[in-house]
C-alpha cells in the first residue's frame, strides 16, 4: 500500500509541476487545467503516507499540494479594493458563450435587459441563434461580428458610438474587436474564443492573436471563452499583451461535460481588477460572467 501511494503521489507531483511549464510546451497548460484537483488528490495521498510512516515523502507531497492549490483557492475570494472605491463611475461587461444550438434566447435577452451591461462579448453566434440574440439586442447597442469556426462567430456590442474604421475582424482568428468612445475616452472591446489546448490548436492561435492585442492603443476590455484556466501561460500572455487585469471570484463556468470539476474557462479582463458575478446558463452549456470595473487602471 505504501509503495502504491508513493508511486501515485509521485505521478501527481510530476503532473502538478508540469503544469507550470506552459512556456516550454503547450502540454504544460493542458496539465495546468487540472492543477487544483491534482493538488487535492496529492494532499489526500500525502496525509495517508504520513499516517503510514512515510513522513518525509508525505510532508514534501503535502507542501507541493498546498503550493499548487492555495493561489487557486484564494482566487475564489473577492480581494478588497476592486472596482471603483473612490467615487469613480464603474462600467460593466456581460460575457457569454451562447451555445451554437441555442433554441430559446428569450431568457438570455431578459438577463441582458436586467443587468443592462455597457459592453457585451459573445461566442458561438451561429446561423441558429444569430437572429435570436445578436440581431435582437436592444437598438442602443452598436455591434460587430467576425466569423470563427463551424460552432459560430465571435461578436462585441457596446452602448457607445464606435470609432470610425476601428472594427477588427480576421476571419477564423477567434477575435472580434471594436473601439468605442465612452465619457472617459476611447476603449477597445474585444471578444475572444480560443480553441481547446494541446493537442489541439490553442497555442498557435494565441501566438497569432498577440500582435493584434499588442497593437491596440488605449484601455482594453476583453471577454471570452478561452477554453483555458486563468492561471495558464497562454492566458497570462494574452493579459500581458492587452495590459489587463484578472478579477475575482473565479468560478467554474463549463459544468455539463465536467460536473464534478467545472472548469473556469470563461473570463473577463479589464484595466482594473473586475468584480465578477456569474449568471445562469440560460440554455447554453456555459455560465455567463458579469464584470463590474473601473476603466482607470489602479
Amino acid at each position: 500500500m505504501r509503495w502504491a501511494l508513493q508511486i501515485a503521489g509521485f505521478a501527481c507531483a510530476l503532473a502538478i509541476l508540469g503544469g507550470y511549464l506552459g512556456a516550454l510546451h503547450p502540454i504544460g497548460d493542458s496539465l495546468a487545467v487540472f492543477r487544483l484537483w491534482l493538488a487535492l488528490v496529492l494532499a489526500v495521498i500525502a496525509v495517508a503516507l504520513v499516517l503510514l510512516g512515510a513522513r518525509r515523502f508525505g510532508g514534501a507531497a503535502l507542501t507541493l499540494a498546498v503550493v499548487g492549490a492555495a493561489p487557486i483557492a484564494l482566487a475564489g475570494v473577492v480581494p478588497t479594493g476592486l472596482a471603483a472605491q473612490d467615487g469613480r463611475e464603474t462600467r460593466s461587461l456581460y460575457q457569454k458563450n451562447l451555445l451554437f444550438l441555442l433554441s430559446d434566447a428569450e431568457p438570455l435577452l431578459e438577463d441582458v435587459r436586467l443587468t443592462s451591461p455597457d459592453f457585451i462579448t459573445l461566442q458561438e453566434v451561429s446561423a441558429t441563434n444569430r437572429r435570436q440574440v445578436y440581431d435582437a439586442l436592444p437598438a442602443t447597442y452598436n455591434r460587430h461580428i467576425c466569423p470563427f469556426t463551424g460552432v459560430g462567430a465571435v461578436a462585441v456590442a457596446a452602448r457607445f458610438e464606435p470609432v470610425e474604421g476601428s472594427r477588427i475582424c480576421q476571419e477564423g482568428s477567434g477575435l472580434a474587436a471594436m473601439q468605442v468612445v465612452t465619457p472617459t475616452g476611447p476603449v477597445w472591446v474585444v471578444s475572444i474564443h480560443l480553441h481547446w489546448p494541446w493537442p489541439f490548436g490553442q497555442a498557435a492561435q494565441v501566438e497569432a492573436l498577440l500582435p493584434v492585442l499588442n497593437n491596440l492603443e488605449g484601455p482594453v476590455v476583453i471577454g471570452g471563452d478561452f477554453n483555458m484556466v486563468p492561471w495558464s501561460h497562454a492566458v497570462r500572455r494574452i493579459r500581458a499583451a492587452a495590459d489587463v487585469a484578472v478579477g475575482a471570484p473565479i468560478r467554474g463556468t463549463l459544468r455539463e461535460r465536467f460536473p464534478l470539476m467545472p472548469l473556469p474557462i470563461d473570463h473577463v479582463f479589464t484595466p482594473s481588477p473586475p468584480i465578477l458575478t456569474y449568471r445562469p446558463r440560460l440554455g447554453s452549456d456555459h455560465n455567463g460572467v458579469l464584470a463590474r470595473f473601473d476603466l482607470v487602471a489602479h
